[in-house]
């Protein structure tokens, strides 16, 4: 008979930034014996989204570290040391790294790492009642721990009308990948709203003459929203909101959560400006075959196999209207939604969930019956608000979990920090 593995104190499952952030802040802790289980060969964050000068809208001590602990040798600072870039990046006077230079520094960190298991797709979790253990099994390999800290992320999120649809229609977690066969088409149309379809569509405009295709971009909102960042709404980022936010009633939670989208979804007021700069240098010659069409919701979606076009069937939300837009090339940047691994079917009577089927997460994190032995990474806009997917809280969040883990405060965790009161 195969002998068990001896237990970790937990197993981190997926690695996206939040859970290499726990790795790097679990590494020099003598008390913890964790390992992180990634399918992926190597780290990779979203690589669709490479475009040039692409940057990150959180400042570089939102990196894997800092907020925890300002001495760790895996901060953005100390990379940048490695690589001998550190006074390059001080003459720029930027805060904001680019997407890729963020994706490499990530990649320095998980290679210094002894807890990183890339290659281990998770096939099942189970739990042993008698050892208090649950057991992850992957391809090849069978771990145990006494806690589970989730990092799997939010897979990308193709509308209804367009699931199954056929043809060649992406998703924009894959745009650099396809831009060279998007833009040999006649048409190319853009759905969505955010950070990611502006990025696109101004990467598409610079090169419109050049190749001579027509450009749609199309959103559901009633206008382009800039991404709110003044420092007061800042504030919402931070421990006392957290507690503030955690304490209403569901209800109110969810309704929150639908109505504060644009605090970290919306676009950089930079490149809404350099967007319209964009269109108005484009235009001097002659119109611009492109059209920007808000408050359009998509209600129904065709795919033409013979002419290799889609058919949009939208609705002007605001007159009521009906409208229907055919493109030869479509790209979704409809954002990313939470779902539960299938891994986690057989512990499903241990995990909590809400009135609406989604994980209950506690104050702590955890989502389990115990209340600490399963945590959870982002995928709680509806419980800890804007804080979870927000990379500047990562630490923090890392931090607290930590804290349950070892039954005490490892990192001090700040418990105040906002000038503005958020409870009565």
């Amino acid at each position: 008979m195969t002998a068990l593995p001896d237990p970790h104190d937990f197993i981190g499952i997926g690695l996206g930034p939040f859970n290499l952030g726990l790795a790097c802040l679990t590494e020099p802790i003598g008390e913890l014996n964790g390992v992180f289980l990634e399918s992926k060969p190597d780290f990779e964050w979203h690589a669709g989204m490479f475009l040039e000068g692409a940057h990150l809208q959180t400042p570089f001590m939102s990196d894997l570290v800092t907020m925890a602990d300002p001495t760790s040798p895996y901060s953005f600072l100390n990379y940048l040391k490695e690589r001998g870039r550190l006074y390059s990046f001080y003459i720029r006077e930027n805060f904001y790294p680019l997407r890729t230079e963020y994706n490499d520094y990530c990649r320095w960190a998980a290679a210094k790492l002894s807890s990183v298991r890339f290659g281990q797709t998770v096939r099942s979790v189970t739990y042993e009642e008698g050892d208090a253990l649950y057991t992850v099994r992957t391809d090849d390999s069978v771990f145990r721990a006494r806690h589970l800290v989730l990092g799997t992320g939010t897979p990308p999120y193709i509308p209804e009308p367009c699931q199954g649809l056929g043809g060649d229609l992406l998703h924009n977690s894959r745009y650099v990948q396809e831009k060279a066969a998007l833009q040999a088409k006649e048409s190319i149309t853009l759905v969505g709203s955010g950070q990611s379809a502006a990025e696109i569509y101004y990467d598409l405009l610079s090169e419109i003459d050049v190749h001579g295709y027509r450009l749609n971009w199309v959103t559901r909102s009633p206008r382009f929203f800039p991404l709110e960042y003044t420092k007061l709404t800042l504030e919402m980022t931070s421990p006392e909101y957290v507690d503030y936010f955690h304490a209403l009633p569901e209800e109110t939670r969810y309704r929150l959560e639908s109505g504060q989208k644009g605090l970290f979804k919306g676009i950089d007021g930079e490149l809404i400006d350099a967007i319209f700069d964009l269109l108005y240098q484009k235009n001097l010659p002659g119109p611009v075959p492109t059209r920007l069409l808000t408050n359009s919701s998509l209600h129904t979606a065709a795919y033409d196999e013979a002419t290799g076009t889609y058919t949009l069937g939208l609705r002007q939300e605001e007159q009521d209207k009906d409208y229907s837009l055919t493109t030869h090339g479509l790209i979704l940047a409809t954002g990313y939604k939470y779902t539960p691994p299938a891994f986690l079917e057989p512990i499903a009577g241990r995990l909590r969930h809400d009135s609406r089927g989604r994980f209950d997460v506690a104050r702590n994190y955890s989502i389990d019956t115990t209340g600490r032995g399963v945590f959870l990474q982002n995928a709680g806009t509806h419980t800890h608000s804007i804080t979870s997917p927000d990379l500047g809280m990562g630490a923090y969040r890392n931090a607290y979990i930590i804290g349950e883990l070892l039954g005490r405060e490892y990192y001090p965790v700040e418990k105040s920090i906002a000038f503005q009161e958020f409870a009565i």
